[in-house]
């Protein structure tokens, strides 16, 4: 039964896209706690401005939103191709995944270290791995609570307005679809994950938390408009693999019009 399942091209693909889809997630949320300057990886100067009245900003950004536009392309695909209900399914699977690994995370911190381990590192530079370990893994319980929420809410942003103007357009204008449900989810998740871990969780002004949205939305917005041919490329080489018909069965089944063919999973003598 599972070869014939995954001999289903559909099927296939949906394995394939849900488990980037969590995984991607995951490494993202693991890899957030570092800081990087945006000018500097560019090898620019870092240059600092004002806005909403907080001075000394500057394009510092988490190493998550390295991988988060990736996470916001692979859900127009799958919206496309699957539909919402498809996109919601791993959203939650990627919240239920996530809150088990930070619980995992938790767990792994407060296990007693042996003493050995400790200062083992010391001749690198790091004389506690017990507290690296846990200054690594050990983000704000505000931090976490923000992020899974700005994560999930966003999704289903992303998912309504691509509908929405799918509606509208039909099968033209991919990169309107595309892109502009992504710029909207972008500016709801940067909004409350801000919120959340920052003005809730440590009081910060609303001129504060205003002013650091915006600095990393532009950067989220820029990167949405530049994955645009991405989606064509990967909806092109998705077509072609698929076939034109079961693509478009597939994309009808989406938009609600009809649905696919349930295949026969079982074995035959």
């Amino acid at each position: 039964m599972v070869k014939q399942l995954l001999n289903d091209k559909p099927t296939r693909l949906f394995v394939i896209f849900a488990s980037f889809f969590v995984a991607n997630a995951l490494i993202a949320e693991c890899i957030g706690g570092k800081l990087f300057s945006l000018e500097r990886l560019f090898g620019l100067p870092v240059h600092t401005f004002s806005l909403f009245g907080e001075s000394g900003l500057s394009y510092t950004l988490t190493a998550g939103v390295l991988l988060w536009p990736l996470e916001f392309v692979m859900t127009d695909i799958v919206n496309e191709f699957y539909g919402p209900t498809a996109v919601r399914r791993i959203s939650y699977t990627a919240v239920a995944l996530i809150s088990y690994a930070f619980l995992m995370f938790f767990v792994a911190m407060r296990v007693p270290a042996d003493s050995w381990w400790i200062g083992s590192s010391s001749a690198e530079g790091v004389p506690d791995m017990q507290k690296a370990f846990v200054g690594i893994f050990g983000q704000g319980m505000w931090i976490i609570l923000g992020s899974l929420s700005a994560f999930l809410i966003s999704q289903i942003v992303d998912v309504t307005v691509f509908h929405r103007i799918k509606k509208r357009t039909g099968e033209k204008h991919v990169w309107l679809r595309a892109t502009g449900s992504t710029i909207v989810s972008q500016l709801v998740d940067s909004f409350i994950v801000l919120f959340i871990a920052f003005k809730v969780g440590k009081d910060w002004s609303w001129q504060r938390v205003l002013a650091i949205c915006m600095v990393n939305y532009s950067y989220k917005f820029v990167v949405a408009v530049a994955l645009t041919p991405l989606i064509y490329l990967l909806e092109h080489r998705i077509v072609r693999y698929l076939g034109h018909d079961t693509a478009a069965r597939m994309k009808a089944a989406a938009m609600g019009k009809e649905e696919m063919p349930v295949m026969d999973v079982v074995p035959h003598d």
